[in-house]
């Protein structure tokens, strides 16, 4: 089992106990009960007040497969968890740019641009990528240089794009439900739709000077009367 978080960022004593009870909730158990064994490493970690966001990966039955976890946990006013939504995506990749769902920077910057981030994040969404979406703004929000981890498409804004200007496009995004952030890291679990079936959709971005520099997201369908409909 490996842990290697670079770097949470500075925070209250609050926000690190969260921090910390988020992690050891999601590690503990690897061996007990039965449960197969599995390797988990969390490569990107953050507490922004009450929520909790993890970035990882983890192998169950002793590595034989690969899965990304976007972990959202809840807390109260002690710090102790309330609630835990995860989306969990089959490790892909790399991409056409050689990145991987996991690779790239990792290390919290600009605490003081946190709320100013997160703004800027939301705004994004609900005009670029909600319905509605004007693709005369993305500029405004993304760097040209733009770093793709999705494991299906390259470096550039060619797909983002795509996405806000396609009629007939794939995936179309509906209700912010989290965003969850710290410095230069902003985190939003959303309603979606791939091709009209329910998604739950996870996207992390990097932020550098009031652009969106890097992209990771992660993503899970929500069936009908499953339990992932508990993810929101």
């Amino acid at each position: 089992m490996a842990d290697s978080i670079v770097n949470v960022g500075s925070g209250s004593t609050v926000e690190r106990q969260r921090l910390a009870r988020a992690r050891t909730r999601y590690m503990e158990g690897d061996a007990e009960g039965g449960k197969p064994k599995k390797q988990v490493e969390i490569v990107r970690a953050w507490a922004d007040g009450r929520y909790v966001f993890l970035h990882a990966v983890h192998r169950p039955n002793e590595g034989e497969r690969a899965y990304v976890t976007t972990a959202f946990f809840d807390t109260d006013d002690e710090g102790e968890i309330t609630e835990y939504r995860e989306v969990i995506g089959e490790l892909e990749g790399p991409n056409p740019s050689g990145r991987t769902q996991l690779d790239g920077a990792t290390e919290i910057t600009d605490l003081d641009r946190t709320e100013e981030n997160k703004a800027l994040v939301k705004a994004m969404l609900e005009n670029c990528l909600f319905p509605g979406a004007r693709p005369d703004r993305i500029e405004e929000y993304f760097a040209e240089d733009y770093l793709q981890h999705n494991p299906n498409v390259g470096d550039g804004l060619a797909i983002v794009r795509q996405l806000a200007q396609g009629e007939n496009r794939q995936l179309t995004y509906d209700e912010i439900v989290l965003l969850v952030g710290r410095g230069n890291f902003v985190a939003t679990l959303c309603k979606a739709n791939w091709e009209g079936a329910p998604l739950a959709q996870v996207d992390i971005l990097r932020l550098e000077d009031g652009k969106i520099v890097e992209h990771w997201d992660n993503s899970e369908p929500v069936l009908e009367d499953d339990v992932n409909s508990g993810k929101f």
